[in-house]
């Protein structure tokens, strides 16, 4: 009876301890991990949230860049940190809708603990100044004379950009060539010079670049960008299934406390819901976007399943 009873209060205990430290969250700074290097488009990001959702919580977040293949490095040290709510992760669709269909990953997917999205980056056609077509079914004209001859870049092989073009090509019933390039920058560059013709992009990577040439044809989406009210969607053109953005949100530890999910979610609704925030991630080419975890879960899996489809029927490797 005694050792029963000792038990007891040793579990009470630990369960008193529990709720109080999850009661008393956040009591230091909060850890976010970029999965990608300072001062690219998804540490501007997460940046761009930081400094409010420090406020909102009552402590700093540092944001930790720990970049390396593909994203995974840093997706694999936020999925596996310690469960006590001072770290969390950037969670970077490439990590969790394509590689999973490409190679093996030091985590499960399915073990993710989504939090709520943050942003969503629309995906755009482009052409380079070169090209002779204003439009996208000029662009599918002249390539369904020339099958094969014209050039599409990427950021490297079963990146967004290449999947992109891979479903735009798909959908079209157009073949082109595919230039892979050692990051987005790379293949602007050769956007311009005309070493490519086409490039899908997510929208910061060529905005500015429309000084110079670049000719933004259509979004890929349902909806129009807000920075580019006069250009059509690939959904108004007939293409409706040419469907490409990227979705960046917070992820968790696995095991993370369903309580301090709850608040880290909270606080990020109400960060991206001010006026300030929406403003400066509008800046960056994106759209603030905030979600529950089940759906940010259902989104991705979407996702997959889209990416998987394309993967399959373009024999797509990461060689």
């Amino acid at each position: 009876m005694l050792k029963r009873n000792v038990l007891l209060l040793c579990l009470t205990a630990f369960v008193t301890l529990t709720a109080s430290a999850q009661t008393a969250w956040p009591s230091k700074p909060i850890r976010l991990i970029v999965p990608y290097p300072a001062g690219g488009p998804v540490d501007q990001l997460a940046r761009a949230i930081a400094p409010k959702l420090g406020e909102a919580l009552g402590q700093n977040i540092i944001i930790d860049n720990k970049a390396g293949a593909s994203g995974t490095i840093g997706m694999d040290a936020a999925i596996k940190a310690e469960p006590d709510g001072y770290t969390f992760g950037f969670g970077v669709p490439g990590g969790i809708t394509v590689l999973p269909h490409l190679q093996k990953l030091p985590y499960v997917v399915d073990n993710i603990n989504y939090v709520s999205l943050v942003a969503r980056v629309p995906q755009v056609i482009t052409v380079g100044p070169q090209v002779p077509v204003k439009t996208l079914q000029e662009l599918i004209a002249l390539a369904k004379q020339q099958p094969g001859k014209i050039n599409y870049g990427s950021a490297g092989n079963a990146t967004t950009p290449h999947l992109g073009a891979e479903l735009f090509a798909q959908e079209a019933g157009i073949k082109m060539a595919h230039i892979p390039y050692k990051g987005a920058a790379p293949a602007v560059t050769a956007l311009l010079a005309g070493d490519i013709q086409v490039l899908a992009a997510d929208l910061p990577a060529v905005l500015q670049f429309t000084t110079r040439g670049v000719k933004i044809l259509a979004v890929s989406g349902p909806r129009r960008a807000e920075a580019l009210p006069n250009v059509p969607t690939t959904t108004e053109l007939g293409l409706p299934a040419v469907y490409s953005e990227s979705n960046y949100g917070i992820i968790a530890a696995t095991a993370l406390p369903a309580a301090i999910q709850q608040k880290m979610r909270d606080a990020l609704v109400a960060v991206l819901n001010t006026p300030s925030v929406k403003t400066q991630i509008a800046a960056l080419g994106a759209v603030a976007t905030s979600t529950t975890p089940d759906e940010y879960r259902k989104i991705m899996q979407q996702e997959s399943i889209k990416w998987a489809t394309v993967i399959k029927k373009g024999q797509i490797t990461l060689d």
